[in-house]
């Protein structure tokens, strides 16, 4: 019987595997992309137990299990020490080139503004960006930043896509935008580094595949591919933060970095999981920051929780242009360019089903 029961969950994992590969927008599909870490996990737990079990389960169970367990590998391995960073160490020094910038999801119902106002108090961040943030939540950082991060962009809305942006720094040229949906609120904004310098900054928050949210991830896909073309097409120095709703591995955000030529500062030093902040054994990135080729990274950590479902992230990076022939940049291909196209496409023209 215990000999069954492993085959089982040794199948059931490599079948979650093989649904995760495949280039559909359900959420269901989408969904296998998130725990790729946690299979891995109890893959590698079923191919203990084979030893365990009786002929044929264990010759099933270890080619199933070694399957799964090398899939899943290929997956998180760049988001481990075990591989080379993507973005170079900052050198010390040159400071005025240098942001910092905190970004929080607050989760819309927790009320305690106080916790997050401590930790931005305590690091003091150039930029904070928090995401689901309503009026309550824009009252109370107003009233706390203002004096200090003076330059201010504020989206309050209470359909937990809200979205308020504080900068020590000036901000050049801010625009909200409504990229794909009308109620998803993203921000693009010129900022003004102390060395005299602009970059561009973009702040995301899409909608997530989910069942109470979105039956695809077309809309998500699309708003996070938009974004990847611009960038592609006006190729200036750029940081894109936010929470993307998508983890670091996913076949989205994979393609939006070759699309864009993006970075991830996480690759070669961990994954930084920032959800869900409540449970442990269910927790993978959300919160991402992606530059270009132009910065280099002097520290990325994740802050201790507030209340949200989500820990902050706290990134600093600094503009340093001479060494963009460090960093290898990805690059899409002429097929990738016309998916991307097509999903642009696809996700303005259709309506959304929940």
């Amino acid at each position: 019987m215990l000999s069954i029961v492993i085959a089982t969950l040794a199948i059931l994992l490599l079948g979650i595997t093989i649904l995760a590969r495949l280039p559909v927008h359900w959420w269901w599909i989408r969904s296998c992309e998130f725990p790729r870490l946690q299979i891995a996990t109890l893959a590698l737990l079923t191919l203990l137990f084979a030893p365990f079990s009786e002929a044929p389960w264990r010759w099933l169970i270890v080619s199933s299990s070694l399957v799964t367990l090398v899939v899943q590998a290929c997956y998180i391995l760049p988001w481990t020490r075990l591989w080379p960073v993507q973005v170079q160490r900052a050198e010390p020094g040159h400071d005025e080139r240098c942001l910092r910038l905190l970004i929080a999801n607050v989760l819309t119902p927790n009320r305690n503004a106080e916790g997050l106002i401590e930790l931005i108090r305590r690091h003091s961040p150039d930029i904070v960006l928090t995401l689901e943030s309503d009026d309550w939540w824009g009252q109370q950082l107003d009233t706390a930043l203002a004096s200090q991060w003076p330059h201010a962009v504020r989206i309050p809305q209470d359909n937990l896509y809200g979205m308020h942006l504080y900068s020590r720094l000036p901000l050049v040229s801010p625009r909200v935008e409504r990229l794909i949906q009308d109620d998803i609120p993203s921000i693009s904004t010129g900022i003004t580094l102390p060395c005299g310098d602009d970059i561009q900054l973009y702040a995301v928050h899409p909608r997530p595949p989910a069942p109470n949210e979105s039956e695809e991830s077309l809309w998500r896909d699309a708003e996070l591919l938009l974004i990847g073309k611009r960038i592609h097409d006006a190729p200036v120095p750029t940081l894109v933060a936010g929470d993307l709703n998508d983890v670091a591995w996913s076949r989205t955000t994979r393609l939006f970095c070759r699309i864009s030529g993006m970075l991830d500062p996480r690759r070669g030093r961990g994954m930084f999981s920032t959800f869900h902040a409540h449970y442990p054994v269910l927790r993978w990135p959300l919160d991402h920051v992606f530059s270009s080729e132009h910065f280099t990274l002097r520290d990325m950590q994740r802050l201790p929780g507030f209340g949200s479902d989500h820990f902050p992230i706290l990134t600093t990076l600094c503009y340093r242009p001479s060494r963009a022939d460090e960093h290898e940049t990805p690059d899409a291909d002429r097929d990738e360019h016309r998916e991307a196209h097509a999903t642009i496409r696809e996700g303005k023209e259709r309506e959304q089903e929940t």
